[in-house]
């Protein structure tokens, strides 16, 4: 691979952001933080959503046509990429400070690495969810479907084997593509396994460098916008994990809640995208990949569309 090809989600969410970028407001930061284990005056986790993903599940509005059935002022905390201890450590600490769950779609070798960080995921009651094994530079829709298939399966047994010391399942059949590059092929693969498939509906772009003041304000403004939804942030970066306590005290300001997902049986309700709901992420992706596969490759690739 060349010396100069950045990792797939860098690439993609330099060019993302350069397409969805709001020009952050730069504010103070407040305090914020409570007592271990004294959850008075924290924002709370206000429920806890069961998740059934039996025949298969899509949801993110960034990505696809539904979304969870989140009520007005609801939100849903994911995290990707992760664990590194430095930063992950940090979230974890504004996560349990606040009284919140979360859920971590974990980066297969980055538990294997870690596997004290996932443990104690579970241990704080987070979701632990999956991320593939090494999230490919050229993401899984760059690779040929078998190499895709065995990234996403020994991602699935990495962070079983780190939370549970044992490999299966997955235990929990949540999986987010790296840089949403899903595939109609893997999406059905997965769905037939009755693994949900997970986009967002709102994002930090924590893949751009800003400030922790920056990155609040461009949050808070697409948290009030959207209403509800699936949030998007890398406990992989110092900048978000230095602007989360000040993001879990605005949310609680402001008077939203938070929703804790956890995978249950049968199937789950959804919304639907609102009238002329079209992927931007697939937009945004139709553009991207071929430069991306041309990079790595020296010349053009044709990709599977979903």
């Amino acid at each position: 691979m060349q010396a100069t090809l950045r990792t797939s989600f860098e690439v993609l969410a330099m060019r993302l952001a350069q397409l969805l970028l709001i020009a952050p407001l730069v504010i103070s930061l407040p305090e914020a933080g409570h007592a271990e284990g004294d959850c008075s005056g924290a924002l709370g986790t206000a429920r806890t959503l069961g998740v059934g993903t039996e025949g298969g599940l899509e949801i993110g509005l960034k990505s696809y046509p539904r979304t969870l059935a989140l009520a007005e002022g609801e939100f849903v905390l994911t995290f990707d990429d992760g664990p590194l201890p430095a930063t992950t450590g940090l979230v974890l600490d504004a996560l349990k400070r606040e009284c919140v769950k979360a859920t971590f779609f974990l980066v297969g070798r980055n538990a294997q690495a870690n596997p004290d960080m996932v443990k104690r995921m579970l241990r704080e009651g987070h979701t632990v969810g999956h991320h593939s094994y090494s999230h490919p530079a050229l993401t899984l829709r760059g690779i040929s479907d078998a190499a895709a298939r065995s990234e996403i399966d020994r991602g699935f047994a990495a962070d079983d084997q780190a939370a549970y010391g044992e490999a299966g399942g997955p235990r929990v059949p949540f999986f987010r593509f790296p840089g949403f590059a899903d595939t109609r092929t893997l999406d059905d693969w997965l769905a037939s396994r009755n693994i949900a498939v997970f986009g967002a509906d709102l994002w930090a772009s924590d893949w751009y460098p800003m400030t922790p003041a920056a990155q609040l304000a461009l949050l808070m403004g697409r948290v009030d916008k959207a209403g509800r939804g699936i949030i998007l942030l890398h406990d992989t970066r110092a900048q978000t994990a230095a602007m989360l306590p000040a993001f879990l005290a605005a949310l609680k300001e402001r008077g939203y809640r938070i929703v804790h997902i956890v995978p249950r049986a049968g199937r789950s309700e959804t919304l639907p995208a609102p009238p002329g709901w079209s992927s931007e992420t697939e937009a945004a992706l139709t553009k991207i990949m071929p430069r991306l596969l041309q990079s790595e490759h020296g010349e053009r690739a044709a990709i599977e569309p979903r």
